[in-house]
């Protein structure tokens, strides 16, 4: 197995628009790493031929539409079937955007990292993968479909800005993104519970026990980089906040499911709002 190989393979999901080919080529990626039998595929001497440049943003089906935060409508909190289809539709488009992030991790970094970096970040995209498996097949269950609903299109942003620092990238997206849906599926669980949506709350929480390891492995892979820049890692995640982030870090925090996936609370409570 070679990086380049790997980061053809990045390139390939992230242009790949269909987001069920993307799970599909995100399977069998990890079964080849896990193999050290990563093909050379047409699409993938295609992609190295290219140079393998990651693109600035993923590609997408016409559907569903996207539309600036200030333009989506307003949903409930999952009372309603209604409601309950639109939550678990956002959280579908969450996770695509969190398999292409994995991926983009793994495309624009992985010279910069030892094998591992890449392992891990395999897992990650594997893991999202899963989600949004499982939260389409919900969809589908509850007679819609990924797509039928507008979907949030602010996603990218952070990951445009940071794409020049693997530093930036770690800090913001698994340490603020990822650690947030720490703080707010619990809420969304008992939700649905008390919507006798057993179902959904059962795959959120399935979500919720795999985010705390995606957030323990950006937790891990910051402070590497921090140790080798010689950065103290509370005071390079501030900057990185303070830096990339619109808006700030606000309470109320899970610190218990922090604190098991290695954030502690000195790294997000002094710039708390």
């Amino acid at each position: 197995m070679n990086n380049s190989s790997v980061i053809a393979a990045a390139h390939a999901v992230l242009t790949c628009p269909d987001p069920f080919k993307k799970v599909r080529l995100t399977a069998k990626a990890m079964q080849q790493w896990r193999r050290g039998t990563f093909s050379q595929s047409p699409n993938l001497n295609k992609a190295l031929n290219l140079g393998c440049a990651m693109p600035d943003r993923p590609a997408r089906l016409a559907k569903p539409e996207l539309m600036l935060p200030k333009q989506m409508p307003k949903r409930g909190k999952g009372g309603s079937e209604s409601g309950r289809i639109a939550l678990l539709h956002a959280l579908a488009h969450i996770e695509l955007n969190a398999i292409d992030l994995a991926w983009d991790m793994i495309g624009r970094f992985c010279n910069d990292f030892p094998a591992q970096f890449i392992a891990d970040w395999l897992s990650v995209a594997r893991d999202e993968a899963k989600h949004f498996l499982l939260l389409s097949r919900r969809l589908k269950a509850l007679g819609s479909a990924y797509g039928n609903l507008p979907a949030h299109d602010g996603l990218w942003e952070a990951a445009t800005k940071t794409r020049h620092d693997s530093l930036a990238r770690l800090a913001i997206v698994p340490l603020v993104f990822e650690a947030r849906g720490l703080d707010v599926t619990p809420q969304t669980i008992e939700r649905l519970e008390t919507a006798k949506d057993f179902i959904s709350a059962r795959i959120l929480e399935i979500i919720y026990n795999d985010e705390i390891n995606h957030v323990r492995i950006g937790a891990i892979w910051f402070e590497h980089v921090c140790h080798a820049r010689n950065e103290q890692p509370e005071l390079a995640f501030h900057n990185a906040v303070k830096t990339y982030l619109k808006g700030t870090l606000r309470p109320p925090f899970n610190d218990k499911a922090r604190i098991s996936a290695g954030l502690l609370p000195n790294f997000y409570q002094p710039i708390a709002m």
